[in-house]
């Protein structure tokens, strides 16, 4: 897996950081990997939810689109 380095972070929220992994007890690398793979996913929910409402609202216009996930899967698997 890849590494990842984070320069010049301030010195107060390392330490919080730390006493967040302690009070989780989890190392520091622990809970900031728990961190950034909570954020990639919260990333990716809000993309869906904002898909989801911009379908809705061109719907409510009268006009339909489907989901082209499946669009995309068939034309991949040619």
């Amino acid at each position: 897996m890849p590494d990842l380095l984070i320069r010049d972070v301030r010195v107060e929220i390392v330490e919080t950081l730390k006493k967040k992994a302690a009070d989780n007890r989890r190392s520091l690398q622990q809970e900031l990997k728990m961190i950034i793979e909570s954020a990639a996913k919260e990333d990716h929910i809000l993309k869906t939810q904002y898909a989801t409402l911009i379908r809705e609202r061109l719907e409510a216009y009268g006009k339909e689109y489907s989901d082209s996930t499946e669009l995309l899967r068939t034309d991949r698997n040619r």
